[in-house]
């Protein structure tokens, strides 16, 4: 701790930047932790700021190295929420419009999102990490004594963090440019540290120690015959600045001073697959330094000591939090951030309470980040949390598409595209008016208000209205002899509640008019006119990691419908529907369990628009889309895959499974008909891949009454 001076040498760490390569610092400090070398100040840059921000901390090497091993790096370096994240509504909207482009919408053109990053997902994970030394007053009175080192951006000058907000300073060395967005921090544009010092001997040095420990885990240069390409030859022009200033620094130690330099061979510094190798590199550079190292050692009780004092150091009471506020920039949020955090205020810092107020928040998908810091404006003053909110760089308006294809070899087919022009974020509670467009063999144009009425509860009401045509199949023994075509005319008002990001209730009227004709087949079918009011209540939960091959998670839908009939041939008739799915993986593999069933509880009134079909992929594969229907229905699969690899380059580059399914249901006209003995049992085997515009399979599905089928299909299936 800061003014406490040792009578044995003080010891320097300096830690360089390196990307990935940086996983090879924890190796080393594993080793010094083995050999009870203690640590009194560290310095680093970049990758070399994150370890050793959070070993200064109070973090063990480690806790560290568990916490890089269980960082998924490719999320962590993407600004969109996980799924887990998201609101219920944007989950649900992410299953509907599964193309992963969403273009932005401003002055009559379309945005793209800009290619810099905010870096969002890794700065809340830094935020949480260094919540416990929150309230330090300087990087002097962490548990150990730090140094991040980044870049003035606007002069080009070194800038050494040595106060302030730990994570900010983490944050803003780590920043490399063309990846992340510089980060502002006291009027400063700030960027990464290894541009101006990779390796920070200087800065160390300046801290006051005898004995400097430097790692050197920068990327060597390219040889010339990877010189193929404007950005290689770019990368490397970079690389020769940042290792001719590495050298003079090295070129500044003294006999006492040791140097450790990791073999890490060609290792990409963007390549995070191999942290655990990485690891194992640097274990092995300060085990060749054995010798050097034990005499810097301290013995028994004077390592536990200094142990103890970096554990309570980093174990302070939580602060006070006297205040929330957003920050100067983020004013337009302010009532925002009011109604969803201000109760904070006046009680200790609860480091999982916010976390879990951020996700719900960031979960609704309007902003591209979202961040807190503990601010104190003078000493004595009250201390409270600042938030930083900035928008999505596309705007609070924006387009989602989406693409069905259903094709199976024998004649029929069908496609439909679909987009959603989403305005979002109208007034201080977040409203939103959706606007769907669906062409092809089902079309539809539909409208729908969200108007929240609170900012944390989320009650909501919600008006909509929609024309939608379909077809409806006309089936005599199990094979398609005609088809209507249906029109359809509702609107209503939906009210309820949302529960966190997870779960959402939802009651509702609508009214409902339309027609039916005869589209394919033979004979006089007379125009049917029908209508109807309906009342529903529905319970959605949703914890699904993927909409596309879920990895892991649940998903559940419970819904009661009743019906007062109007007019029209059938009579009224309630209905019960429940569909359940839950996925699991182990490595590569998959397996999702899925049960759907239904019901007209008055099923010798209920019109056959409101039956419910089964048949195609994972519908009982062995028949042809919706080759049966009912009033009762029931079903269950078990669907087991595993990823096998990736396909194609770039953004093509996408993930490709291979699966099987085992299923086993059926339609009931009765409702005593039910039973095990009368489902059918089916299964398919499949072929996968997760591609930007959704989800697509070539599948062969088999029938244990002799039937099969073949599918191409492209869109939502799980």
């Amino acid at each position: 701790m800061a003014g406490q001076q040792p009578a044995r040498p003080r010891i320097g760490l300096v830690l360089s930047g390196g990307g990935a390569r940086g996983a090879a610092h924890v190796g080393v400090l594993k080793v010094l932790e083995q050999l009870q070398v203690p640590v009194d100040a560290i310095a680093g840059t970049s990758m070399g700021a994150v370890v050793g921000g959070l070993y200064a901390s109070g973090m063990s090497a480690t806790q560290i190295e568990s916490v890089i091993a269980g960082v998924d790096w490719q999320e962590a370096f993407r600004d969109r929420p996980l799924r887990r994240d998201l609101s219920l509504r944007r989950k649900v909207e992410e299953q509907q419009y599964l193309v992963q482009l969403p273009l932005g919408l401003r002055n009559g053109m379309f945005m793209l999102p800009r290619g810099l990053l905010q870096g969002q997902k890794l700065a809340r994970l830094l935020r949480e990490l260094t919540l416990p030394v929150a309230a330090a007053p300087d990087f002097d009175h962490l548990p150990t004594r730090f140094r991040a080192v980044a870049t003035d951006l606007e002069t080009g000058q070194l800038v050494v963090l040595d106060k302030g907000d730990l994570a900010t300073a983490i944050r803003a060395s780590l920043s490399a440019p063309g990846l992340f967005a510089p980060v502002e921090h006291e009027g400063r544009l700030l960027a990464d540290g290894g541009i101006t010092r990779n390796l920070p001997v200087d800065v160390a040095r300046a801290m006051g120690v005898d004995v400097l420990i430097v790692v050197d885990v920068s990327s060597p240069l390219s040889t010339r015959s990877d010189l193929e390409s404007v950005t290689r030859i770019s990368n490397q022009m970079l690389a020769i600045l940042i290792r001719k200033d590495t050298e003079q620094q090295l070129a500044t130690l003294t006999e006492a001073d040791i140097a450790l330099k990791p073999q890490l061979g060609s290792q990409s510094a963007y390549d995070f697959t191999r942290l655990d190798a990485l690891v194992t590199q640097g274990e092995v550079a300060a085990r060749a330094q054995l010798q050097r190292l034990s005499a810097l050692a301290l013995q028994g009780a004077a390592f536990e000591q200094y142990q103890a004092r970096r554990a309570g150091a980093g174990a302070a009471t939580p602060p006070q939090i006297d205040f929330v506020r957003a920050d100067a920039a983020s004013l337009a949020y302010a009532q925002a951030i009011e109604g969803q955090f201000g109760d904070l205020a006046g009680q200790p810092l609860n480091g999982p309470l916010l976390s879990r107020r951020m996700s719900q928040y960031y979960g609704r998908g309007t902003l591209e980040l979202l961040d807190y810091r503990l601010v104190q404006d003078m000493p004595q003053w009250p201390r409270g949390l600042q938030f930083s909110a900035r928008p999505n760089a596309w705007g609070d308006t924006y387009v989602r598409f989406g693409l069905r294809l259903q094709d199976d070899f024998a004649g029929n087919s069908s496609f439909d595209g679909a987009m959603r022009l989403a305005m979002t974020g109208i007034g201080n509670l977040g409203a939103e008016w959706l606007t769907d467009l669906q062409v092809g063999s089902s079309p539809k144009l539909g409208t729908s208000l969200y108007l929240p009425l609170s900012q944390r509860e989320r009650w909501f009401i919600a008006p909509r209205a929609q024309f939608a045509v379909s077809n409806l199949p006309q089936i005599v023994n199990e094979e398609q002899v005609g088809a209507l075509r249906v029109h359809r005319l509702g609107y209503g008002l939906d009210a309820g509640r949302e529960f966190g990001n997870t779960a959402e209730l939802r009651v509702g009227v609508e009214r409902e008019r339309g027609s039916t004709r005869l589209r394919l087949g033979t004979g006089a079918q007379p125009r049917e006119d029908f209508s109807s009011r309906q009342y529903f209540g529905r319970f959605t939960y949703d914890t699904l990691d993927r909409a596309a091959f879920p990895g892991r998670g649940d998903q559940l839908t419970l819904e009661w419908r009743g019906e007062i009939q109007d007019t029209g041939p059938g009579a009224a008739s309630d209905s019960l529907r429940v569909d359940w799915r839950m996925a699991r993986s182990w490595g590569r593999n998959t397996a999702v369990v899925w049960a759907s069933a239904g019901s007209q509880l008055q099923p010798q009134q209920s019109s056959p628009r409101s039956w419910y079909p089964l048949g195609g992929f994972l519908n009982l594969s062995g028949l042809t889309p919706d080759a049966i229907s009912a009033p009762h229905y029931a079903i269950s699969r078990l669907i087991y895959y595993r990823k096998v690899g990736y396909g194609g380059e770039g953004f093509l580059n996408v993930p490709l499974y291979l699966g099987v399914s085992a299923e086993m249901g059926n339609a009931w006209q009765d409702r005593g008909d039910i039973s095990l003995g009368g489902a059918r049992k089916d299964g398919s085997v499949f072929f996968g891949l997760d591609t930007f515009l959704g989800p697509a399979y070539v599948a062969a599905g088999y029938d244990d009454r002799g039937r099969s089928a073949f599918y191409l299909f492209l869109g939502r299936a799980f």
